[in-house]
This record gives C-alpha cells, structure tokens and sequence, in this order.
C-alpha cells in the first residue's frame, strides 16, 4: 500500500522529472501496476473491507443471531442489548474477545433483522386554517394560596403554529368542550380537521384501523361545530407532534415557575395574555411571522355557529338531605332550609350549578371538583340558627363565613353578647347578618365599623345606621311627564235625575 510520501514522490518524479515507470519500480519497489495507479488518479488511501472477520467471536455469531430473533416476541423493554449478549457469552460460552466487537456485531444484527429500524418522517406544509391540533397537560399551580395540580387544554393550529391554552380542574367531557369553545373564539372560527388522541371524553371504543366508535355527546358537539375529528394511533404521539410539544413548552414558560393567583379565572387571563402576546418568530420553512398567518388565516376559518353549544350535562332532580344539603359527585351543596324534603331541580355547568324549585331559580353555587367539600351558603342557615342560637359557634356555614369577617364584625358579636345575655346577643347579631339577603357587604361593614365607634349596642340601631347609607331613589317632579287633559265632570250632574 502506497504512504502518501510515496504517492507525492512517484507523481514529482514522472511529471516533474520525466523519470519511468519501470525506473520508478525499481526505486520504489513497488510493482509497476501499482506505479501506473498513482500516475492515473487520486491517491486511493485506505479501503474498507468487504466483509468483516470476527476470528474469536465468529463461532458464536449463530447463536447470536437466534437470540437477537427470539427478541421479536418480547416486550420491547425486555430485549437483548450488547452488553447482555457479551455478559452471557463470558459467563456461559468462555468467550475471550472484547466488548466492542460484540458491540459492532450486534448493531449490524439488529439492523439486519429489522430490530432498530430508523422511524423516517415527511415534511408537511400543511394549508392555513385547515387542522388544528388538541391535548391535555398537567400543572400545579397555587391558588389563592392553595396548591392545586390542574389540568390545561391546548389547540395548536397546524398552519399558523398559534397556540391556545386554558386551565380547569377536570379533564371531564364539559371541560373539553368549554376549552375547545373558548378555543374557537380564540382563534376566530373553526378548523375543518382536529387531531386528538383517544380521550376517554371523545372515543367510546377503538375499532380496527383508523376506525373510532365517539361518545355520543362528543359527536353531537362535533356535528353541531361541523368539524371532522381524527384520532391518531394508539402511542403515536408523533402523529400530532405540534400540539405535544406545546405541552411541553407551556409547562417550561407559561407555567414556570409555579403562578400564583387569587383564582382561575385571573390565571386563565393571564394564560390568554400570553398566547396573544406568543407569534413574533417565524417558525423553520415559513415565510411569515407566525401573528402575521394567524390574521390571515382567520378569513378561511369555518365562521362559529350563531347560538352557542349549550354545555351542560342533564338536569337531574334531587332531594335535600336533613342538612339541607343536596350531595352531587360526593360534594354537599346547601339550599334553604324551608326547601328541605322538597325536589330540586340541578343543571350542572363546567363552573357553576344553578338549583331550581318550582321552576324559580334559589341558589347558583360554584361547582367542586374532588369529593367530601361541603359548599355551604351561610344565610341559608340564619333563620335556623335564631331557634338554636347555642349551636352558633360551631356550625359549620358559619365557621367557614367566619374565616371571611372583618375584626369589627367579631367585636360586634362580643359586644352584644357582654350587653345581652349570650343566647340573645347572639340572635341580635344574626338579625344584624341577616342583612346581607337585601344589602351589599360593603354597607354593612360599614355600618358595623360606625356601630363600633359610636358605642351601639343593639341589630335595629345598626339596621338604622344601614338605612342611612343607602342612598334614596330621588323623585322625579310631575311637571316633566305630559298632563292628562282636565276631565269634564258636568255630565255627572246629568245622572242625578236618572231612575
């Protein structure tokens, strides 16, 4: 084999010099075929062999590759890797060679066999407002001083690579339609394709192929926005990649580090400020800004149906417990006392539960999500609380309301009852919160605070001092509304002489 030193010399020699072939065999030694090689072309360096010897590892190769072949029926974490097949020889076959020559041979085997093979992807250009991409992540988050672990929806659009995202607690049915409705608003219409994948909330059964049997609701929303859904194959998240690594980049940037808030709705906010304020860059193979396809996308967009989706689950009637609490997914909602023993009425939204009696609606509480809360409303219980005024301190509307007073409200309480003895002063202070059925809180408490520093001692005086406050409906003089004309009474003077 020729060095390059060699190569140089022998090319100088001939072209420079006009030196021979056969003298350049004689000085170089070698054959005069290889001399003509040189002079013909390029230095030819090393060449790889054909075929690979394996001298020591050669009489295992076939058991090698009945191991490797067996592996096709095994769970694919459970699989021979190089350093197992090499462990196994030294302990079991006295194999003598080196790690790395296992290594090679078993990377090759695998290749051969279709063990590794290398995913190969294309490169879409997808069209402007055609498909939009939908997933679930998870978070924590601390609100209004609890840390909560929430769920947030995501829609990517395919053309644009604008991105939405919103929080819920749940990742229940309601909640994926409230998210993709707030979506749809969003982004000024609807997609003609969305891709998800098999949520439990969107398929009922996974049939054979790209075939899905939807839950009914899911398909009535769906016909109702006109959009057709595709669902990907089961663990072929690559299938949607856009909107998987938007969950992955809401959890680093939007999410990061753990956002504090007072509720939801103002994270929710803050969420819907940044992916407004998300599209200045333009993403690899496009030509525009991301805001910039997103204006103009939106004119392609399918337009959002005139009345929205009603988006509540049936209603269902239930009966107040002796409580008077109704319990709804394990969490207890409190009605009025005098409503006990009698059906109410419950529509279920995705944040709140409207409770009707009688066709009249009585109380809209916030829903709960987990189980065992009880979401109790205070002045449902001031009337019962009159009768049994010992059980005050420790019912339980009360200790949760009580968290919420101001410290003028709790001086109130004990002044009445160092005035009053205990069982009167504390009616007197719950005739004094039984003001809250017809006053704003910010009246009373002000009522109260002035109570306080005038030295009253009694519900109707504070009551006095409320009427005070309120402001007054002016009346509105006679004189601008147009006057009847005056009416002619002398026909009535007519009817005396009538039988």
């Amino acid at each position: 084999m020729l060095t390059m030193d060699q190569y140089e010399l022998i090319r100088i020699a001939h072209r420079t010099y006009g030196e021979g072939v056969k003298a350049l065999a004689r000085r170089t030694g070698h054959s005069r075929n290889t001399i003509r090689k040189a002079l013909r072309g390029p230095y030819p360096g090393y060449q790889p062999r054909a075929t690979q010897p394996y001298p020591i590892l050669g009489p295992f190769l076939s058991m090698i590759d009945r191991w490797l072949e067996q592996d096709k029926d095994q769970p694919r974490k459970q699989r021979h890797m190089a350093e197992r097949v090499f462990q196994r020889l030294v302990a079991k076959h006295a194999y003598t060679g080196c790690v790395s020559t296992v290594r090679k041979y078993v990377r090759e085997a695998k290749l051969k066999l279709g063990l590794t093979a290398c995913k190969v992807f294309l490169p879409l250009q997808p069209d402007p407002s055609r498909e939009a991409e939908a997933d679930w992540g998870q978070a924590y988050a601390e609100i209004n001083g609890v840390l909560e672990r929430l769920h947030y929806f995501c829609m990517r659009s395919k053309g644009s690579g604008k991105p939405f995202v919103r929080l819920y607690r749940c990742e229940r049915q309601q909640a994926l339609f409230d998210a993709m409705m707030h979506a749809f608003l969003f982004f000024g219409g609807i997609f003609r394709i969305l891709v998800f994948d098999n949520m439990k909330t969107a398929v009922l059964r996974i049939l054979q192929r790209k075939n899905r049997e939807e839950q009914e609701t899911f398909a009535r929303f769906r016909a109702y926005h006109t959009f057709e859904a595709r669902f990907c194959n089961r663990a072929a998240g690559n299938e949607k990649g856009g909107v998987e690594g938007l969950v992955g980049f809401v959890r680093r940037n939007f999410l990061m580090p753990v956002p504090k808030a007072p509720s939801l709705e103002e994270l929710n906010a803050r969420l819907l400020a940044q992916c407004i304020a998300y599209g200045g860059h333009t993403i690899s193979g496009r030509d525009k800004p991301v805001h910039v396809l997103f204006e103009e996308e939106k004119v392609e967009l399918l337009p959002l149906p005139a009345v929205p989706f009603e988006n509540n689950l049936p209603p269902l009637t239930k009966y107040p417990d002796k409580y008077s609490t109704i319990i709804f997914e394990k969490n207890r909602y409190s009605v009025p006392t005098h409503l006990a023993g009698y059906p109410i009425r419950i529509i279920c939204f995705i944040d709140t539960l409207e409770f009707f009696s009688q066709g009249k609606r009585v109380v809209v509480h916030p829903r709960q999500y987990g189980s065992g809360k009880w979401q109790l409303a205070p002045d449902h219980y001031l009337e019962l609380l009159r009768q049994r005024p010992l059980a005050f301190d420790c019912a339980r509307p009360i200790k949760q309301w009580r968290a919420q007073w101001t410290p003028e409200m709790v001086q109130l309480l004990e002044r009445f009852r160092q005035t009053h003895e205990f069982n009167r002063g504390t009616k007197d202070f719950i005739d004094v919160l039984l003001l809250y059925h017809d006053h704003s809180a910010t009246a009373i408490e002000a009522a109260i605070a002035e109570a306080l520093t005038i030295g009253i001692r009694d519900s109707e005086a504070v009551r006095h001092l409320l009427h005070r406050r309120t402001p007054t409906v002016p009346i509105a003089p006679l004189e601008q509304y147009p006057r009847f004309p005056e009416a002619d009474v002398t026909v009535y003077a007519a009817l005396g002489g009538v039988q």
